[in-house]
């Protein structure tokens, strides 16, 4: 038996390992991290719900390049405990996430629609019209 063993996931290796590392020298668990997304697809559209808690709308950036989708966000968080009328402990975060990927065709921006809503960024990226894939005759 080999001791050794293989990375399936070869390319998570190094987020998790500098996850593992912050997590170690005790920077706090409640910071942000990724935005995690969740991509659906069906004959019309893309549909793509992504966690982004602590953003507000305004702080929200989603650009559409082709079929390469961006989002970034301007993330703060503010913690504050009182004992009676003194401020003891003021905890803040201010800092930037940002995701990017690619989809199997490109999308119309135009009727593309983004909403908000508890932390949930929900986008509708509609397909754009010939822009998907098509079988070329060889001569």
């Amino acid at each position: 038996m080999n001791a050794l063993t293989r990375f399936d996931r070869f390319d998570d290796l190094f987020p998790d390992m500098f996850r593992r590392l912050a997590r170690s020298t005790g920077l706090r668990d409640d910071v942000p991290g990724d935005i995690r997304l969740d991509v659906t697809e069906n004959d019309k559209d893309f549909q793509v719900r992504a966690e982004i808690p602590g953003a507000k709308k305004e702080d929200i950036r989603v650009t559409a390049d082709g079929n390469y989708i961006t989002i970034s966000a301007e993330v703060r968080q503010d913690r504050e405990e009182k004992s009676g009328g003194r401020v003891l402990l003021k905890e803040s975060y201010v800092g930037s996430v940002s995701r990017g990927f690619s989809l199997a065709q490109e999308v119309d921006t135009q009727a593309a629609v983004a909403r908000l809503e508890d932390g949930v960024l929900k986008l509708t990226l509609p397909k754009r019209e010939g822009g998907g894939s098509r079988a070329i005759a060889i001569q």
